[in-house]
C-alpha cells in the first residue's frame, strides 16, 4: 500500500478494500475492485458527500420550521445511518452536527408547542367571536331587521367559518363542536325568523295586489266618463296610496295600468280646458275692461255713488262668466281691491253717523266741558293767591281736557 492509496478519512489496500478512519478506529466499508485506488476512495467519498448533503438538509428544515417530531424521528435515522455508513468521511463531524440536531429538535418542539397552543388559542378566540356576532344578528327584533343586510351579514359568517376551518388549526373536538351548535343555532334562528317574516309579507303583498288589481279595474272603468271621472279617478288614486305593497314588479306593472287610465281622463279634461279657454280668453277681455271701469272708485269719496257703481260692475261680471285658471286669481284680487275700498266707505260713514257712538261722544263732551269750567275757575284762583305750583297744575289739566273734547267734536 502506498500513500496514494491514502486520503484524511480513509484508505484502499492491495485488495482494493476501503477503509473509513472513525476516530482511532478504523473499519471496512467495501470495495472497488474494478477501479484505481483513487478512484475507490472518491466513489465512497461521494456516499459520504450524500450523506452530509442529508444532514445539512436537515438542518435547514428545522430552520424552516419543520414539526419537530418529524425531526427528531430522522435525526434517530440518520444516527444510525452514519454509524454504519460505507463512506469516507469525517463521520465524527456528522454525529456531532446530529447531536447538535438533537438539542435543537428539543428546543424546536418546546416552541412548537407553544406556538401551536398560541394558535389553537387565537382560533378558539376567532371562531367565538363569528359565533357572538351571529348569536347577535339572531338576538334582532324579526319585525325591524333589515332582511337583505342581515342574510349578507350571515352568509360572510359562514363564508368565514369556513376558511378558518380548513386553513385554521384543529380545535378539539368538545370545544370546536360546542361552538358549531351554538353557530349553527343562531343561524337556525335567523332562517326561522326570515321564513315567518316573508310568509307574513307574501300574505300582505297578496292582499294589496287584490285590492289594487280592483281599483285598477275601477279606473279603466272611468275610460267613458271622461274629465267626468276625474274626482272618481282622485278617490281611488288615495285609496290606491293607502293599500300598501303589492312587490315592486307587481305594484309597477299594476301602476302603470292606473296611471294609464288616469292619463286618459286628464287628457280628455285637456282637451276640454283648451276649447274652454277659447272663450274663456274672450271673457278675460270684458273683465279686464270693467277692472278699468271699477279701479277709479279706489279714489272715490261718495260711498253711495260708489256703492251704486260697484253694484253695476259685480252684476255685469258674474254675468260674463269665467276666465283661463291662470287668470283667475290676477282679475279677482283686482275686484276685491275695490270692493274693500268701497267697503271701507261705508264703514267710515257708519261709524261717523252710529247713534249709540254719537249719544256716548256727546255724553263724554259735556262732562268734558263741564270739567273745562271748573278748571277755568280754579285756575283763575290759582291765579288770584300767585301759587305757581297751583296755577301750572290747574293749566295742565285745563289743557288736557280741551285736546280730548276736539277730538271728541273731531
Amino acid at each position: 500500500m502506498t500513500n496514494n492509496n491514502q486520503a484524511p478519512w480513509g484508505r484502499v489496500d492491495e485488495t482494493g478494500t476501503v477503509f473509513v478512519r472513525d476516530g482511532d478506529d478504523e473499519r471496512a466499508v467495501g470495495q472497488y475492485p474494478d477501479g484505481t485506488p483513487e478512484e475507490a476512495l472518491a466513489y465512497f467519498e461521494r456516499k459520504y458527500t450524500d450523506l452530509a448533503g442529508q444532514v445539512t438538509l436537515l438542518e435547514q428544515r428545522i430552520k424552516r420550521g419543520t414539526p419537530g417530531a418529524d425531526i427528531a424521528k430522522t435525526v434517530d435515522a440518520l444516527r444510525e445511518t452514519v454509524a454504519s455508513a460505507n463512506a469516507v468521511g469525517d463521520l465524527a463531524a456528522l454525529r456531532t452536527r446530529l447531536d447538535a440536531l438533537g438539542g435543537s429538535v428539543d428546543e424546536l418542539t418546546e416552541k412548537q408547542q407553544a406556538e401551536n397552543r398560541a394558535a389553537l388559542d387565537e382560533a378558539i378566540a376567532y371562531r367565538t367571536a363569528l359565533v357572538a356576532e351571529a348569536e347577535q344578528l339572531a338576538a334582532q327584533d324579526p319585525a325591524r331587521i333589515q332582511w337583505k343586510q342581515t342574510s349578507s351579514a350571515l352568509d360572510e359568517l359562514f363564508a368565514r367559518w369556513q376558511k378558518h376551518q380548513q386553513d385554521g388549526p384543529r380545535l378539539p373536538k368538545g370545544e370546536g363542536n360546542e361552538l358549531w351548535k351554538r353557530f349553527r343555532a343562531a343561524r337556525t334562528t335567523i332562517e326561522s325568523h326570515r321564513k315567518a317574516f316573508f310568509a307574513d309579507l307574501d300574505a300582505v303583498h297578496k292582499e294589496a295586489r287584490a285590492l289594487k288589481q280592483e281599483l285598477v279595474a275601477k279606473a279603466e272603468a272611468l275610460a267613458p266618463r271622461g274629465a267626468d271621472g276625474i274626482p272618481e279617478y282622485r278617490r281611488l288614486l288615495d285609496d290606491w296610496k293607502a293599500a300598501g305593497r303589492a312587490g315592486k314588479k307587481v305594484d309597477d306593472a299594476l301602476w302603470a295600468r292606473f296611471k294609464t287610465a288616469g292619463d286618459e281622463l286628464y287628457s280628455a279634461k285637456s282637451e276640454i280646458d283648451a276649447r274652454d279657454n277659447v272663450e274663456f280668453e274672450e271673457n278675460l277681455r270684458l273683465k279686464e275692461e270693467l277692472l278699468t271701469e271699477a279701479e277709479p272708485l279706489l279714489k272715490a269719496t261718495n260711498r253711495d255713488s260708489a256703492r251704486t257703481t260697484l253694484l253695476s260692475i259685480q252684476r255685469r261680471w258674474d254675468e260674463i262668466g269665467k276666465v283661463p285658471r291662470e287668470k283667475v286669481k290676477p282679475v279677482e284680487d283686482r275686484l276685491r281691491k275695490v270692493e274693500n275700498a268701497v267697503k271701507k266707505l261705508d264703514d267710515d260713514h257708519w261709524q261717523r253717523n252710529n247713534p249709540e257712538r254719537k249719544a256716548r261722544a256727546e255724553g263724554l263732551a259735556s262732562q268734558l266741558q263741564d270739567a273745562i269750567a271748573k278748571l277755568e275757575d280754579e285756575l283763575e284762583q290759582a291765579k288770584a293767591g300767585g301759587d305757581a305750583k297751583k296755577i301750572a297744575d290747574a293749566q295742565e289739566a285745563l289743557d288736557a281736557r280741551r285736546l280730548w273734547l276736539g277730538v271728541i267734536d273731531a
